[in-house]
């Protein structure tokens, strides 16, 4: 009976809840976190200053370009299009992994051309197949089997809502972790909500989640990407609003 007794009181300590932490590592999660606000916030501001533009530009370069002028040699690289005959030397259509290998003229002696998925070219591609592959900037961007075009991942897309939401969730998070990061400096023993557990979590999922939605759903129906931010940031500051009130109102 002893014996018995003793055991169950260990596992009764063993079942209480660990202490809070000391506000030395309070102060200490909240300089990493704000460390990790500035490291967002500037993956966010690239996004928005360089990558998004940069996309954009490209894309209605490649939309404007014109058909190249026939030469005796052809350019590694021009801004034009230029249609060549190649010959297939080997494709790879698996779900990851979506490629076809061409053989042509030089400077496209060997190519790799990679897709995003296997229809309507590629998954009728065999070896020794003759295709038209068409050329802009030293990249194959479209490959035709007779009246047949698909596209390759090379080809400039009007898709910046994607880039939009990357960026947007990015300064989502510089702002959650800049939050978390200064209440834990400024009053380390009185967090309030501003935890992980479920606020910070919920908060995060709910950002990702609306970043990924709006961002496809603005792809697929051609809305314009400024959408985007205000629509992920309504989202994310309606939840934190009615789950910190919930919060609250089960303290």
């Amino acid at each position: 009976m002893p014996a018995r007794t003793v055991a169950t009181a260990g596992n009764g300590n063993a079942r209480r809840s660990a202490p809070p932490p000391g506000p030395a590592r309070q102060r200490l999660t909240g300089a990493a976190l704000i460390v990790l606000a500035a490291a967002a916030a500037l993956a966010g501001g690239y996004v928005f200053t360089t990558w998004l533009p940069a996309d954009g530009t490209r894309y209605r370069e490649y939309r404007a370009a014109g058909v190249c002028h026939d030469r005796a040699v052809v350019p590694a690289a021009e801004d034009c299009l230029r249609e060549l005959a190649f010959t297939v030397e080997d494709t790879e259509d698996r779900p990851k992994q979506k490629r076809a290998t061409l053989r042509g003229p030089a400077p496209f002696e060997r190519v790799a051309v990679a897709f995003g998925d296997s229809e309507p070219v590629l998954a009728e591609l065999d070896p020794g197949d003759r295709v038209t592959g068409t050329v802009w900037r030293g990249v194959v961007v479209r490959v035709a089997e007779g009246d047949t075009r698909q596209e390759t991942s090379d080809a400039p897309r009007d898709e910046l809502q994607m880039n939009a939401a990357f960026g947007t969730f990015a300064g989502l998070c510089a702002a959650l972790a800049l939050a978390f990061g200064t209440v834990r400096l400024v009053r380390p023993r009185r967090l309030g909500v501003l935890t992980w557990r479920p606020y910070g979590k919920w908060l995060l999922i709910t950002a990702g989640t609306a970043c990924g939605a709006v961002g496809l759903i603005t792809v697929w129906t051609g809305l314009p990407w400024p959408l985007v931010p205000s629509v992920c940031g309504a989202v994310v500051a309606v939840t934190a609003v009615f789950l910190r009130r919930d919060l609250r109102r089960g303290d």
